[in-house]
């Protein structure tokens, strides 16, 4: 025979093992906003390889968020945030074989992105990217 002790025990501790399962579950949803910008982001379209100039680029927007796609030699892609890295400001065109802010004048190379006149000193994020078929993407 069962004592009354056992059942109470085991129904209180399968009672705080659900609460456990639950708080754990609210916890993975409630991050998961967060990371669902950055994972829908990865793998999407940026641009056509036809349409990004040879010793160029192309500024592009996917969701809310900005990158330059550039060719800074035949069939040779990059990718970098348009976000530059003096004050923030979003970059605006991309000639003369660099990436160019509107703000205070900063340039960025087309090829690695690095600070080629000031005040920014800091290189443009890069982005790492996939070419196939015709199609740039983020990785």
């Amino acid at each position: 025979m069962e004592e009354p002790g056992t059942s109470r025990r085991r129904f209180i501790f399968r009672g705080l093992a659900g609460g456990i399962t639950a708080a754990l579950t609210s916890a993975v949803a409630l991050v998961r906003p967060a990371d669902a910008d950055t994972e829908a982001a990865q793998g999407a379209f940026l641009a056509k390889t036809k349409n990004i100039p040879l010793r160029g680029g192309k500024i592009v927007k996917v969701k809310s968020t900005r990158y330059v796609v550039t060719q800074p030699s035949k069939g040779v892609y990059r990718c970098f945030t348009a976000k530059c890295t003096h004050q923030g400001c979003t970059v605006a065109s991309v000639s003369g074989r660099t990436i160019n802010c509107p703000c205070h004048g900063s340039k960025f190379s087309i090829s690695d992105g690095r600070a080629v006149q000031g005040p920014a000193t800091k290189a443009l994020t890069k982005k790492r990217i996939t070419v196939k078929k015709g199609s740039i993407r983020l990785a």
